[in-house]
């Protein structure tokens, strides 16, 4: 190596703070281009040690092991294995460690070291692991490594010249020998990783221990799982436990308002579509924002909590079955929310196969747009009582049952999708566990109002638009007199026609007019019912007076609501979620095989429950 630069090259898991790294040792004197032959970024540097003599500095990207899932991962193995093209093999290595992650981050660094190449570690960010109560002896875990163990702070350039001396003895010092392969079974890497953090490991405060603790519990696979149900079912109960005063209060309000309004104004066309349309049809769907807001407090306070990566890392090995990776499981979380922002967050699936599964699933999570039709038709189909003594009630055991098919069904659907059009082995991934911590109020609440904005902008925009163009159609032409408006209607003609479709699965007139306004977006399925049920009701003051679920049970038989319950399980009916799709996967093909497939699901699961509870006599 006389008279050579050597290379040197920074190697980790990702978060480990080895750009931080990069950054403090090389300054301005770096350069970022691609590998070639590929869109991986390379970022190439340059350092001195103390006497001046120069070295080169690569900044590879993060990876967990030298077995890749991505594209970035096999240019990190390939650089360290000198394959490849264009690069040579670094010389020397500095494998950076985050310090309050240390018996996760060993396993690669164990891989590393079998290499043979000269080897310094950075134990990095030990400022955030002390002040987090982890005390480490850098001594202990250079002799357990065999190479030098040089404690740094990248962010306050800390430890730099002693990791630059470092470095430089290792390659001054080395004798060649030949790699030895570290163990590639996962249990004996992590349990070799595990010993030698516990030797490093000085003293950790209780705080730490605590949470080691309640992962055992918490991350047990069978007892975790259990526990994860529990937590999704206490949600769903509190939906109907704690919404049903605001939600009548709202209600209430739209009630109000349109007897204000019926007051104020004579009678006349701007009249009919404030109270008929706007007031009947967007007061629908708003009334449910407590719900969603129940909902989604749970969701926060998970998140915050630390606990919702480990959720993640539990649905990992179920999904692992059916052949997805732990990767799919922040989207599809995501599109719970609503499948949009769920299918975008697909883009970090490195797996192309795996990344197409997963969007064409994302619409079986059961969204924020789904609650204000399934909160409708339960609270009116459902007895409002508890189940066999318990404190369980069955309105939320038939919300939480819902939620559960959406889940299964993705699952059922991915196990097929990923053994015929989009065959693939599952990619297993690593992830590091937050710390728990106490969710900050201030962030709940922000968090709570951003989702309150969104449901009232979308109640305001799309939900209001459509329901206005509902009106018109529904409105017009005028019916003669004893003939029934809605079924005269523009509207109206237009779900007599889809009604003979759907008639086999139990749907009646009011469904299939539903139906077709709630492709824009699947709340309006409610708000298309309201309105066509106030147009109906114009002059009835009983009829305007009761709520639009006391009017939907005079009309349907419990088997009818329960095939539309299933249906909406399904069903995809959003736009959004189509354009979304057609512009990730670049074409129509696969959003017209989503939207395909989806239907078919949701005509056999509404006919299947529609024919069985007509056999059990519900019809």
């Amino acid at each position: 190596m006389t008279g050579a630069i050597p290379s040197i090259a920074l190697v980790g898991n990702p978060n480990a703070g080895k750009s931080s790294l990069f950054n403090a040792l090389t300054g301005a004197r770096q350069k970022i281009a691609n590998y070639p032959g590929v869109t991986v970024e390379r970022k190439a540097g340059h350092a001195s040690f103390a006497d001046g003599r120069p070295i080169s500095l690569i900044d590879l990207p993060g990876t967990y092991s030298l077995t890749p899932a991505s594209l970035d991962e096999a240019v990190t193995r390939d650089v360290v294995l000198g394959r490849q093209e264009g690069e040579k093999r670094p010389d020397a290595l500095i494998v950076v460690l985050d310090a309050a992650n240390l018996d996760n981050h060993l396993c690669f660094a164990l891989e590393l070291l079998a290499l043979g190449l000269p080897t310094v570690v950075a134990l990095n960010m030990l400022d955030l692991a002390e002040r987090d109560g982890l005390t480490l002896d850098p001594e202990r875990l250079s002799r357990e490594l065999g190479v030098p163990v040089v404690p740094t702070v990248a962010v306050r350039k800390r430890g730099l010249v002693e990791l630059l001396s470092a470095i430089d003895g290792a390659i001054q010092s080395h004798q060649p020998r030949e790699a030895v392969a570290a163990p590639r079974n996962d249990v004996s890497l992590h349990q070799r990783a595990r010993a030698i953090a516990r030797v490093a490991t000085v003293d950790e405060t209780p705080v730490r221990r605590w949470t080691q603790r309640v992962d055992r519990i918490v991350l047990h696979p069978v007892g975790g799982l259990v526990i994860l149900l529990v937590l999704m079912f206490v949600m769903f109960q509190a939906v109907y436990a704690w919404a049903g005063p605001p939600a009548d209060a709202l209600e209430g309000l739209v009630g109000t308002m349109q007897q204000w309004v019926v007051a104020t104004l004579p009678e006349n066309f701007l009249r009919d579509l404030i109270v008929e349309g706007l007031l009947a049809g967007v007061g629908a769907v708003v009334v449910f924002l407590p719900q969603i807001l129940i909902l989604f407090l749970f969701i926060l306070l998970l998140e915050a909590s630390g606990y919702m990566t480990r959720a993640a890392f539990l649905m990992d090995g179920l999904m692992a079955r059916v052949g997805l990776s732990g990767r799919g499981f922040i989207p599809l979380l995501s599109s719970f929310a609503c499948a949009v922002p769920g299918i975008m967050a697909t883009r970090a699936i490195p797996d192309e196969k795996d990344r197409l599964t997963t969007i064409l699933i994302a619409p079986l999570m059961t969204c924020s747009a789904r609650l204000p039709v399934y909160a409708l038709i339960i609270a009116a189909f459902i007895p409002d009582r508890l189940v066999g003594g318990t404190p369980v009630g069955l309105q939320g055991l038939v919300l939480f049952g819902l939620y559960l098919s959406g889940i299964v069904g993705a699952l059922v659907v991915a196990f097929v999708l990923r053994r015929t059009i989009a065959k693939g082995s599952a990619a297993g991934f690593m992830m590091e566990m937050p710390r728990y911590q106490m969710p900050q109020w201030r962030d709940i609440a922000l968090g709570l109002w951003q989702r309150a904005w969104i449901f009232l902008r979308r109640a305001g925009t799309i939900i209001a638009m459509t329901t206005v163009v509902l009106w018109l159609l529904l409105s017009f032409p005028k019916a003669p007199e004893g003939q029934s408006q809605v079924e005269y209607s523009v509207a109206g003609r237009i779900a007599s026609g889809l009604e003979v479709i759907v008639k086999p699965i139990g749907f009646n007139h009011d469904i299939a007019l539903a139906l077709i306004p709630a492709m824009a977006a699947r709340e309006v399925a409610v708000s298309a019912m309201a309105t066509a049920n106030a147009i109906d009701a114009d002059g009835d003051e009983d009829a305007m007076a009761q709520s639009l679920g006391e009017r939907l049970q005079g009309k349907w038989s419990l088997a009818t609501a329960l095939a539309f319950l299933a249906w909406f399980v399904f069903a995809p009916q959003c736009i959004s979620t189509i354009a979304i799709t057609r512009r990730e996967t670049n074409g129509w093909k696969w959003p017209m095989f989503m939207v395909g497939y989806l239907f078919l699901l949701a005509y056999a699961a509404a006919g299947t429950t529609y024919w069985t509870a007509v056999a059990f006599g519900l019809g």
